[in-house]
């Protein structure tokens, strides 16, 4: 199709390496390629809430049915848990607003520091840090960015819960098996976000297999940046 000038993606584009579109070839032929981002945020923020509360407290029942236990054997509130964000873009930072509303001790790394997140109160710690001090660590990085080796697994120890909102794990597979193996939890949404349909059936693994982010709200906000990118495109011409 040598006649195309423009491909409208209509999903998350973070960077031409993360993307569904050769971007780069793309661009060398004249095609402009845009994508948008932060339309399903709200339902993920949601999710993390909602899964650590039911985790704290014990609400529910485990992936075989029984009945599930609170995190701490007496339920607790995330009033006062320490919580460690990896990767503080708009989720990241939507997910440490919204714990930090609860009375949670957040803290982040990221690969820039954050004041605007320091000035409410959230502490930059190094990765290796982060892993150590906190119970709850949550990644929000983009696709196939894995910060999580066997060093920082070593770090993060056991008895902790790791959430990951991201497209792909956030971690190499062998070091997490490890991992897993000890008293840990792993909340996944989606299926891409665990890495594989061998984990499904492990009892420290609670993955919805749903995309948290697939709402009827995210689904209106996507829309209309579809259209607003095509619409400045059609002004530019």
């Amino acid at each position: 199709c040598p006649n195309i000038k423009y491909i409208g993606m209509c999903c998350s584009l973070y960077t031409p390496e993360s993307a569904n579109v050769d971007i780069n070839y793309a661009n060398s032929r004249g095609i402009l390629v845009t994508g948008v981002r932060d339309y399903g945020d709200e339902g993920v923020v949601e999710y993390v809430v909602s899964e650590l509360i039911r985790c704290l407290h014990g609400f529910g029942n485990n992936p075989d049915g029984t009945p599930r236990k609170p995190w701490s054997d007496t339920p607790r509130e995330i009033t006062g848990i320490k919580a460690g964000i990896i990767g503080l873009g708009k989720s990241g930072g939507m997910i440490a607003d919204a714990l930090h509303f609860f009375g949670a001790d957040v803290s982040y790394f990221s690969r820039t520091r954050k004041p605007e997140a320091e000035e409410k109160g959230y502490r930059f710690l190094p990765l290796k840090e982060l892993l150590e001090e906190n119970e709850v660590i949550i990644t929000c990085l983009n696709r196939n960015t894995i910060l999580l080796h066997e060093a920082e697994f070593e770090s993060f120890g056991i008895r902790k819960i790791l959430f990951n909102t991201g497209l792909s794990p956030a971690w190499d597979a062998e070091p997490f098996v490890k991992w897993l193996a000890g008293d840990n939890l792993v909340y996944c949404d989606t299926l891409i976000a665990l890495g594989g349909e061998e984990f499904l059936a492990h009892p420290n693994v609670i993955c919805m297999n749903v995309s948290t982010g697939r709402t009827i709200q995210a689904f209106d906000r996507l829309s209309e940046k579809v259209l607003a990118n095509i619409t400045n495109y059609i002004k530019k011409q």
